[in-house]
């Protein structure tokens, strides 16, 4: 029996210096206690390894035996210890919640609160959120009233256009009696009217190299559904700048995509997957090309849901990946993106 604990611990200790996981030393130590149970139970007891090994086939079985008792045991504790923390934090987060929030939003909230994902202090982290999103048409829409919905502190509206009856055939948040007055003011109104516990800034322009740089700074998270490259290319240079994650949204006819472009976390810029604004024609507008109606609704709530996870720390988001969906098909599909090295935006920094 000396023989097999000096074999253990050698295991133990030889595990220990080539820096194997406690479990992989386990693991060897289980396999050298099978090995001796089975030398005990094959060979004759006058066999000098079952001599060496303890002589004993019941001895090693009580002893496996006794092991397992206490394993199965130290399980339960963790298990039951593992549940009170649990149950802890959901008391901890619920008490926050009930601390940060009117009776009124605790009830208009709730269905997040209970996310064991988002909870209280995700709630809170939603509240405490500064958001820009810049364009008020196709994807803005869905992106906004989901924003103000979901209890977003703060969310500026950035849009130079004026709602045309052309736009509600997918552009939900403005209405028919909207129709000549500046989106930012039409979505102001629908995002109040549907959460006036949320802050929302319109800034009824459209973003220049002049005054980006300074509104962008006032948020800590932008999401572009823009269908103009210019902006486009001025926003991911700003965020670049300032180390803001950028959710970036496009459509046309039946597809649309989307990413999370965060450099700081060392994820492609826009620029990256696209280096140039494509030829005139190439890529041409939804008034040009046409869009069916719901597919805004589709891409831009995946633009609010991943806004919601890039505030609040809430699953895996889309970095580092573009989502894809086809709307005429009915697919969705995913692929991986890597920074370029000669991206003249972040080339410097992620290359």
């Amino acid at each position: 029996m000396l023989l097999v604990l000096v074999m253990a611990a050698g295991l133990w200790g030889i595990g220990m210096v080539m820096g194997a996981p406690k479990s992989a030393r386990w693991t060897m130590i289980g396999l050298l206690y099978l090995a001796v149970v089975g030398v005990q139970a094959v060979f004759p007891p006058e066999h000098q390894l079952v001599i060496a090994t303890g002589g004993s086939l019941a001895m090693w079985l009580m002893i496996g035996g006794a092991v397992a008792v206490v394993l199965a045991y130290s399980s339960m504790l963790q298990k039951l210890r593992q549940k009170a923390d649990a149950k802890a934090e959901d008391e901890a987060q619920e008490n926050a919640a009930q601390e940060l929030f009117s009776e009124t939003e605790l009830n208009r909230y709730a269905r997040h609160i209970v996310l064991r994902e988002l909870g209280g202090l995700g709630q809170k982290k939603l509240k405490d959120a500064k958001v820009l999103v810049v364009g008020a048409g196709g994807l803005g829409s869905p992106v906004l009233l989901y924003l103000a919905a979901a209890g977003v502190g703060r969310i500026g509206v950035v849009d130079d256009d004026v709602v045309d009856n052309s736009n509600l055939q997918r552009q939900v948040i403005h209405k028919d009696e909207a129709i000549g007055t500046p989106k930012v003011l039409s979505a102001a109104e629908a995002m109040t009217a549907q959460n006036p516990f949320v802050t929302v800034v319109p800034y009824p322009r459209r973003l220049t190299e002049e005054d980006a740089a300074e509104i962008i700074g006032e948020y800590d998270l932008v999401l572009d559904g823009t269908d103009n490259f210019d902006t486009r290319y001025l926003v991911n240079e700003v965020c670049v700048a300032q180390g803001k994650p950028l959710i970036s949204g496009a459509l046309s006819q039946w597809e649309g995509q989307l990413s999370v472009f965060d450099t700081a976390s060392g994820t492609p810029c826009y620029q990256c997957i696209f280096p140039e604004a494509p030829a005139p024609g190439m890529a041409p507008s939804c008034s040009e090309a046409g869009v069916v109606g719901p597919l805004p609704g589709v891409v831009g709530t995946m633009m609010a849901a991943e806004a919601v996870k890039v505030i609040t720390g809430a699953g895996a988001a889309l970095r580092g990946e573009m989502m894809i969906y086809d709307a005429l098909w009915g697919e969705t599909r995913k692929i991986g993106l890597k920074p370029r090295s000669d991206c003249p935006t972040c080339g410097g920094k992620n290359g």
